[in-house]
């Protein structure tokens, strides 16, 4: 052909190229074929139009059914498809073997599709090579975009380097499988083996640590960035003659060695090694390089990952202190689960300080701590950072001997100095802290709380039942420097155990704060056992497997982390040994109401219910609530006195005596009335006595106690009856 002639027709170059055409139109059902494709297929050379019937005649009935899913696939992925054809004679013999490239595209409103492809001869496989290895139903009949969709998608899963080479080792390629893998990684001026398959153990010994300048096919491919592939032990031994001894006694017949390249940059190599010869055409090569590609975004993408968890690890590890040494009198259990956060460490953070001197309860003189949980707003690298500031802070003011409201106020007026304080801070950044703070005595059982818009803590008593204790508390650290923190002093008797949580352990699982606290009392009061196995517990019953069957109303809330303290005060009932068979028949619980705080009878009201939840009657328990609730107001108004609840509960389920106190400072004995319809008061000692079963009122030396029973049943009660053990009884102040 000359220089500017005009080009021949396609279908003359075609001819040329002894590659025939082929349409087929499936809503139809015929399929017109070139004379070229007419003659592969073993029809007259001519332009012809077939039924679908006369040209699957001429195709192997295997064949024919995987042309139909190449043919779907090819729609599917908007790719061209491959198939490889034995073409056949009248009497079922195979005269030749084709090769077919199309484009398919599918009509929606006809559900039909349209194939147009080429058709040419290709030679028989020898025998030895992949091809010929295969069978013609194996793996090199898959189609090259199938196969690489589906180990794209395998290696974008694995989470880890170990995922991502157990991926590697489970691919088979289309027509050609590797029989044994290798990953090689750098590390300096060395080449080291990430992983390997297809291997012994042992065998990757001569060529961990091996120098980049080393007459190696991996070193050389690290060096230089360009893969090698060496289709025979010859080609091998020599262009690599020094270090073949060290391949030979493998018995393998060829390798592919090609980069691990991301971002322009060879992070290794990737081995494939085969027991038969491969002569890697230009399709295989495109194949593993592929494949190789996928490798190394995904080992890097493992690497990074793996990176950032043992940074955050540490992290955790250097924020979270230890709990100490063994505190006579008392046991400590803690538990940190990062769940919310993709930094693995957030805001939520506990610790246990020890604190200087004695006190004025103990003469001890020392032995004191304080235990400390808090969660800083936010699951990030600022809120990790505060986090670990504020809990240093924390710890300062505590070391100096302060109080905890003192410390709580100053802890609250730092945080505000860094977040609020500071002219160039963003104002939708700005962070404030919520904080628990219990100062313990372990030789007297008694804590002194101050809460920070905290969760309040929670009792779990001596026979297993559990109480939410209210305490009082200010507004979260960081918000107002000028804030107040009241403490509440509560006793931990022998043997019964303190729960502080953040919020994470309430809510985790699309929980509020009531459902997800029904399900933490549920956890603290069936276990039996010390308290690392209940701290064990409470996280598996919202984060383990469990937990997937005890999820809240909330499904689309955001996880959190999870924070937990137990503290128990040595004792029968407490866990600290092996599981007590039959609980303590005594329970109690006590709060003060101020003056200033005649919402707590509400808080008192609840604590009573809380403590009768197993009673038998819930007549006795209404009643109950309502003479508790007669009491206590009948202190803040008719005396200037705080009162004192104490309420307890004694002898076993089905036979107990339920005790309630109320004392004040007051001198003015109480005595009875016969009020009249319309009295606005004057009827509190009229209820006690048609509703309890025993009261009385009994003077203290300073001040008095008014005090009923209920029984449980009628025995429960001993002496005593209504008027009162003691017989004292009276009105009510006017």
């Amino acid at each position: 052909m000359r220089t500017g002639e005009p080009l021949p027709a396609v279908g003359e170059v075609l001819a040329a190229l002894a590659t025939g055409l082929w349409h087929w139109n499936t809503a139809t059902g015929l399929v017109t074929v070139d004379a070229e494709a007419a003659r592969l297929l073993g029809l007259p050379a001519e332009q012809a139009t077939l039924s679908q019937a006369q040209v699957r005649a001429r195709l192997h009935p295997v064949d024919w059914n995987e042309i139909s899913g190449v043919i779907q696939l090819s729609v599917a992925e908007g790719t061209l498809g491959e198939a490889r054809v034995r073409i056949m004679d009248e009497r079922g013999r195979v005269i030749r073997l084709g090769r077919s490239r199309f484009h398919a595209s599918f009509d929606r409103e006809k559900k039909s599709y349209e194939v147009t492809g080429s058709l040419q001869e290709v030679t028989e496989p020898v025998p030895g090579t992949s091809a010929g290895r295969t069978a013609v139903t194996g793996d090199w009949r898959r189609s090259r975009e199938a196969f690489l969709l589906d180990a794209g998608r395998a290696l974008a899963e694995a989470r880890s380097t170990a995922e991502v080479l157990r991926v590697a080792a489970g691919l088979s390629m289309p027509g050609f499988s590797p029989d044994g893998l290798a990953v090689f990684g750098v590390t300096g001026d060395r080449l080291t083996i990430i992983g390997h398959h297809g291997h012994q153990p042992g065998d990757e010994s001569p060529f961990t640590h091996m120098a980049l300048e080393t007459d190696y096919p991996a070193a050389e491919v690290v060096r230089t960035g360009r893969a090698v592939y060496l289709s025979s032990p010859e080609r091998y031994k020599d262009r690599y003659p020094v270090t073949w001894p060290l391949a030979a006694h493998f018995n393998r017949q060829s390798w592919a060695f090609l980069p691990l390249t991301v971002a322009g940059r060879t992070m290794g190599a990737w081995m494939a090694a085969f027991t038969y010869p491969v002569a890697f055409t230009p399709d295989e090569r495109s194949v593993l390089t592929t494949v190789a590609r996928m490798l190394a975004q995904a080992l890097s993408r493992a690497e990074a990952a793996e990176s950032a968890r043992e940074l955050t690890d540490g992290l955790q590890r250097s924020m979270l202190p230890q709990l100490g040494p063994e505190i006579p009198g008392m046991s400590v259990a803690a538990r940190y689960v990062p769940t919310g956060g993709g930094l693995q460490v957030g805001g939520d953070w506990y610790d246990m300080i020890p604190l200087p001197g004695g006190t004025s309860r103990t003469k001890s003189g020392g032995g004191r701590f304080a235990l400390v949980i808090g969660d800083v707003q936010g699951h990030d690298v600022r809120a990790a950072g505060l986090m670990g500031q504020l809990r240093i802070a924390l710890r300062a003011y505590a070391s100096e001997g302060h109080r905890p409201d003192a410390v709580l106020s100053r802890a609250s007026r730092f945080l505000h100095g860094m977040t609020f304080g500071s002219l160039d801070e963003d104002p939708t950044d700005l962070r404030f802290a919520t904080c628990l703070y219990v100062e313990v005595d372990p030789a007297t059982g008694l804590l002194d709380i101050a809460r920070a818009g905290h969760p309040d803590p929670a009792i779990r008593m001596i026979d297993g039942t559990v109480l939410a204790r209210p305490t009082a508390g200010g507004l979260p650290l960081g918000i107002d420097p000028d804030a107040d923190y009241p403490t509440t002093r509560i006793t931990l008797e022998p043997g019964e155990t303190m729960l502080i949580c953040t919020d994470g352990l309430i809510e985790t699982g699309g929980h509020d704060l009531e459902t997800g606290w029904k399900r933490i009392r549920a956890i603290l009061e069936e276990h039996d056992g010390d308290l690392e196995a209940l701290a064990d517990a409470l996280v598996q019953a919202v984060h383990g497997p469990s937990s997937h069957h005890t999820t809240g109303p909330l499904a689309d809330r955001r996880e959190d982390d999870i924070a937990l303290l137990l503290l128990c005060r040595q004792g029968e009932g407490c866990g600290g040994g092996d599981p007590v068979a039959v609980r303590p028949t005594v329970r109690r619980t006590m709060l003060s109401v101020a003056q200033a705080e005649p919402e707590r009878v509400a808080v008192a009201r609840q604590q009573l219910r809380e403590l009768l939840h197993d009673w038998a009657c819930d007549d006795q328990v209404d009643s109950a609530v309502l003479l508790l609730s007669e009491t206590l107001t009948n202190v803040l108004v008719h005396t200037d006195a705080d009162a004192l609840l104490l309420a307890e509960v004694r002898g076993e389920q089905g036979d107990r005596r339920m005790r309630v106190e109320v004392t004040d400072t007051s001198d003015d004995l109480p005595h009875m009335r016969r009020p009249g319809e319309l009295a606005s008061s004057g009827r509190g000692l009229m209820l006690i006595e048609l509703l309890a079963h025993a009261w009385g009122v009994d003077p203290r030396g300073e001040g008095k106690s008014i005090w009923f029973e209920f029984y449980e049943s009628e025995g429960a009660g001993g002496v005593g009856g209504p008027g009162g053990a003691d017989g004292s009884e009276g009105s009510e102040s006017p």
